[in-house]
């Protein structure tokens, strides 16, 4: 009994790791160019670079049916993104349960974990509001970070380097 018991168990994991791996493939107009112990590379049109570190839990959407993506839902854990400079009309954007960080153009890291999602800004400028209350946002520049939870105030904070460089290390940068 307690042999079929671990037997069906195994299955089950067996068959929730293939959809969870299914989920993670690229989308729109994206490929995958280097898969690392750490992290997963994709390149998508337009120049786009997104870098998920491995398990995370995410979706890429192209929300206006151009054939290249424009958004991202993050579940869990971390993502960076490069993006080239885009017209004024469009953005990219990532979503999380707590917050939503948008851009014209730059390269930035987003994790969300638990009941908190961190943005950190590299390059560029990027716009982060909490999730429901788009009124409530600050402006990231080089460097520089915010941390969203429920409650708290978004308090943009330069971040040290071991932060960034721990954060970085996750995503094998």
């Amino acid at each position: 009994m307690k042999t079929s018991i671990r037997s069906a168990c195994v299955v089950l994991a067996s068959l929730l790791s293939i959809e969870i791996v299914a989920a993670q493939t690229p989308g729109a107009g994206c490929a995958t160019v280097n898969q690392t112990i750490a992290a997963q590379t994709l390149r998508c049109e337009g120049g786009i670079t997104i870098v998920a570190e491995n398990g995370a839990r995410y979706s890429l959407k192209d929300t206006n049916h151009d054939g290249r993506i424009d958004s991202a839902d993050l579940g869990s854990k971390a993502l960076l993104l490069d993006v080239p400079r885009q017209p004024r009309d469009r953005t990219f954007q990532v979503t999380t349960p707590q917050a939503i960080a948008a851009v014209r153009g730059t390269k930035w890291a987003v994790d969300a974990a638990g009941d908190k999602t961190s943005v950190f800004v590299a390059r560029g400028r990027v716009a982060v509001a909490r999730t429901g209350n788009r009124r409530e946002r600050v402006v990231l520049g080089p460097g520089e970070g915010v941390d969203v939870d429920a409650t708290s105030p978004l308090t943009v904070k330069r971040w040290a380097p071991a932060r960034v460089a721990a954060l970085m290390a996750r995503l094998g940068q």
